[in-house]
């Protein structure tokens, strides 16, 4: 495995906002979210997008970097 600090970070922002999108999903399914409905929603909304550019963003650098 070729882990360079970028693509590291890549995937930890990844992680997090994965788990930032489950756990939305989860407040939202529960009736009444902490944060209220729109912010919950927002924050859902920006997590999937973000998971999926930042995981993409850390495949590519990874792959960039085999010598």
């Amino acid at each position: 495995m070729y882990l360079t600090p970028k693509s590291g970070l890549f995937l930890a922002i990844s992680c997090i906002t994965a788990i930032a999108g489950v756990g939305s999903v989860f407040e939202i399914t529960s009736g009444e979210p902490d944060l209220g409905m729109q912010t919950t929603s927002i924050i859902l909304g920006l997590s999937i997008p973000l998971t999926l550019l930042s995981f993409f963003a850390a495949v590519r650098d990874a792959k960039a970097n085999i010598k």
